[in-house]
């Protein structure tokens, strides 16, 4: 077998790894269960891929959001490893073929939901696997005390009991001291094993602005600092308001949300991974699984729920370990529109049971039915029908999800796929007797190889063209070869997927654990107050701050957020400042300089007070580098 730094170079091109990846990888090879902390751009992929390409055998691994699956899954095939994924938009055929592919094939990477874990399918295929490894990414969605619980995370301790002798890799780039110690308990660890890389992010300076105009002080930051960026809003109308702001001032801009079509998305974000749009005003349905290096800049409109969504958004800027800021938008009507969406986060049970009916008439479910089967769900359909709000209705089913009524995944888009499911021989005879679809066939077996074997994807608007008809003639044609069963079909998909997880219960019937709502209330007000300390603390770094809460309290100063620069201005007198400071705009106001020769033509100062000075100018829009990188007078 190749080492681990043999596979590291060969499939991802590195020849070291970054700090504490290698510790992780040799404990999982080791037998070990561990637990890995690396902040957002920590490479935690590799610390599971790698030990699951050295050992025999495939890695289970277990992941919340369905997009970032695909994504990773798309990334190893890419690579030449084999790799799938089960989603609840699968087929039970589709899905049945691929847990055999896990059992007889050499897929090396199998992914799931924690969900599937519980379905008879599963746990038997999984009995059967050589299974050398089980990671569970996002693990902070096993605590109840974490920003991000998932009640369906709690399901994976059943695989101790199918796969006893293999190791768990829990990984996370956002957990608080309690999340750490409930992550190891809820995972049934052997014994304690913490692998943690300090969240300190040295190349982040984060800055808090408390601004009345936002969109001018964004124009400002966007004009300031070069290269991409990230603009987070909390809703879909300000993407694009934003993003039309932007424009009008002459700045490349885009807007992302998941309320937009999958090509519209891919598109977007693609043009912003190759620099075609600068910057990306969006919801923070933007970022996670974008491994996009040479992002400079963060900008939150909007504060966030939580310092652990604001770390980790935060964190998506200078994955490329150069300089990149972090900044956060803030004034006082800020803290009145946080404290609204905590009581939007915890509707009435009137509302709940009130949503729990609906979707039950939407569906035309009857009491005790249901198990089991998935929905496509598009709540702009479903609030339209029956007039409810949709934030509402959001959450309520988040908390009917918690108690384990139903499960909603993540929207994403899935492709149509077939398969054929009779023989050769007896598709001839189907064609002969069938003559109105002989050319259709004919046309699938020429578009599409390895239908007799496994699920393809396939596309209905090309095979419309290919026919000279419309796309709907070729669904029609899909569908009754689908009612023959001469082929399963899948159709395309990119709604999220709504799934009863118990039989459906009377409203009247439909309970909430009090003790738990008011528990994950007081936890989320305790969230949101962490938020508002951040920003109105005047003192103390912005970095210590964060790390602080992250259990990280031996911390030095960053030097470089907002409260350092501030407290570096003070080094100077008042008097020696004004001087610097007269003498720097004397000097630029007959023309711009490099920093070096700037410096050198202020005389009898400290070459320290004089960097300060220059620093705090230019943090405070007083000066600028220009496109040269030439220091000059703003605007």
């Amino acid at each position: 077998m190749p080492t681990i730094h043999e596979i590291l170079e060969k499939y991802w091109g590195y020849r070291s790894f970054r700090p504490s990846q290698e510790e992780i990888i040799n404990s999982v090879l080791n037998g070990k269960d561990a637990l890995a902390l690396l902040p957002t751009g920590g490479g935690k992929s590799i610390c599971f891929q790698v030990p699951g390409l050295a050992m025999d055998g495939i890695c289970i691994v277990v992941s919340p959001l369905i997009a970032l699956m695909k994504d990773q899954v798309e990334n190893l095939t890419k690579k030449g490893i084999k790799a799938v994924a089960i989603t609840s938009a699968m087929h039970k055929r589709e899905i049945d073929i691929a847990l055999d592919n896990c059992v007889h094939g050499k897929v090396k990477f199998l992914y799931l939901s924690p969900e599937r874990l519980e379905t008879e399918i599963v746990k038997v295929r999984l009995q059967r696997m050589n299974v050398n490894l089980i990671a569970i990414d996002e693990s902070h969605c096993i605590s109840q005390w974490g920003y991000d619980f998932r009640p369906s995370y709690l399901k994976i301790e059943l695989l101790r009991e199918i796969l006893p002798k293999v190791p768990f890799l829990a990984l996370t780039a956002t957990a608080t001291k309690e999340v750490v110690i409930d992550i190891q308990e809820k995972l049934l660890f052997k014994k304690k094993n913490v692998i943690q890389q300090s969240f300190e992010r040295k190349n982040i300076a984060y800055i808090m602005l408390n601004e009345e105009d936002k969109l001018v002080r964004l124009v400002k930051i966007v004009n300031k600092i070069k290269g991409t960026g990230i603009v987070y809003v909390r809703n879909r109308k300000k993407t694009q308001d934003i993003a039309n702001y932007l424009r009008s001032n002459k700045i490349s801009a885009d807007f992302y949300h998941a309320g937009l079509d999958s090509k519209t998305r891919d598109i977007k974000q693609s043009e912003w991974i190759n620099n075609k749009t600068r910057v990306i005003v969006c919801t923070n349905a933007f970022g996670m699984g974008i491994d996009k290096p040479d992002v400079r800049f963060v900008v939150h409109i909007d504060l966030p729920d939580s310092l652990e969504a604001y770390f980790q958004e935060a964190g998506r800027a200078g994955r490329d370990e150069q300089k990149a800021f972090a900044v956060l938008l803030y004034n006082n009507g800020d803290k009145i529109e946080l404290n609204r969406n905590i009581d939007n986060s915890f509707p009435e049970m009137d509302e709940i049971r009130q949503t729990y009916q609906a979707l039950a008439n939407y569906y035309q479910i009857p009491s005790g039915s249901g198990l089991g089967i998935t929905h496509s769900f598009d709540i702009s359909a479903f609030c339209d029908n029956y007039k409810l709000q949709a934030i509402t209705v959001f959450n309520s089913m988040k908390f009917i999800e918690r108690e384990g009524y139903i499960l909603l995944s993540d929207a994403f888009f899935q492709a149509a796929r077939i398969k054929l499911e009779i023989n050769r021989d007896d598709l001839y005879k189907f064609q002969i007797s069938n003559p109105a679809f002989d050319v259709f066939i004919k046309l699938l077996l020429r578009s599409y190889a390895g239908l007799f074997d496994n699920f393809e994807k396939i596309n209905e608007f090309d095979l419309a063209k290919k026919l000279n008809c419309k796309q709907t003639e070729i669904v029609k044609k899909l569908n009754y070869l689908h009612q023959q069963k001469i082929i399963t079909y899948a159709p395309q998909t990119e709604l999220p997927q709504l799934t009863y997880t118990m039989p459906r219960v009377d409203t009247k019937d439909l309970t909430l654990s009090k003790e738990n709502f008011s528990s994950l209330k007081k936890r989320a007000i305790e969230r949101m107050d962490a938020v508002l300390n951040y920003t109105e603390s005047a003192h103390k770094c912005r970095s210590q701050l964060l790390l602080a809460y992250f259990g990280e309290t031996e911390t030095n100063s960053c030097g470089q957020c907002d409260i350092c620069l501030e407290e570096k201005r003070k080094i100077l007198h008042a008097d020696e400042f004004d001087a610097i400071s007269k003498q720097i705009k004397q000097l630029l106001s007959l023309q711009s300089l490099e920093l070096k020769v700037l410096v050198n033509s202020i005389t009898d100062v400290h070459e320290d007070k004089i960097i300060h000075t220059i620093q705090w100018m230019v943090d405070n829009d007083q000066l600028m580098y220009n496109d040269q990188n030439l220091l000059c007078l703003s605007a």
